[in-house]
């Protein structure tokens, strides 16, 4: 059986770092070897708060801020991290996901796509050209709802 974990404990895994080979291929394509090396932590709850935030009109910003953040070293400011070739930050992006906890494996992924919420939300939207933040704030009663009135064909309920 495990062992209750004491807060100490969950919050210590938020110091450690994690030293990530970056592959030479991202620059110089075909190229075997590596790069070279840069230290990563886990983004903390604050992080992806700060970076949502700060990037509420610009989407790709919020990429670019979450590894900004989790950089240990090289330290690197934001217009830095933004300068950087894509398919470095791409990389780095998903390492900062992964070790943040923040990345889905392709079975996990599948099974979110299945989900029948999830699956619900999506034809909400291409029906009725919701968009997923909206989606997201719709209650299990109000989906079951539209969902019935789709499968009625009522499109609006002030359609009458």
């Amino acid at each position: 059986m495990a062992h209750k974990l004491t807060a100490d404990e969950l919050l210590a895994s938020s110091t450690a770092t994690f030293t990530v080979n970056v592959p030479a291929a991202l620059v110089r394509p075909g190229a075997a070897d590596t790069l070279g090396e840069v230290v990563l932590r886990p983004l903390q709850v604050r992080d992806v708060d700060r970076a949502v935030r700060a990037a509420r009109d610009q989407k790709m910003l919020t990429s670019v801020i979450l590894v900004q953040q989790s950089m240990v070293s090289p330290s690197l400011t934001v217009e830095q991290v933004a300068t950087l070739p894509a398919g470095v930050a791409q990389f780095l992006t998903e390492q900062v996901n992964a070790i943040s906890g923040l990345s889905m494996e392709p079975d996990d992924l599948d099974r979110a796509v299945r989900a029948p919420l999830a699956r619900a939300c999506f034809v909400l939207s291409r029906e009725f050209g919701w968009t997923p933040n909206q989606c997201a704030e719709l209650t299990v009663g109000q989906v079951l709802l539209y969902l019935e009135m789709l499968a009625r064909d009522e499109r609006s309920p002030v359609d009458s």
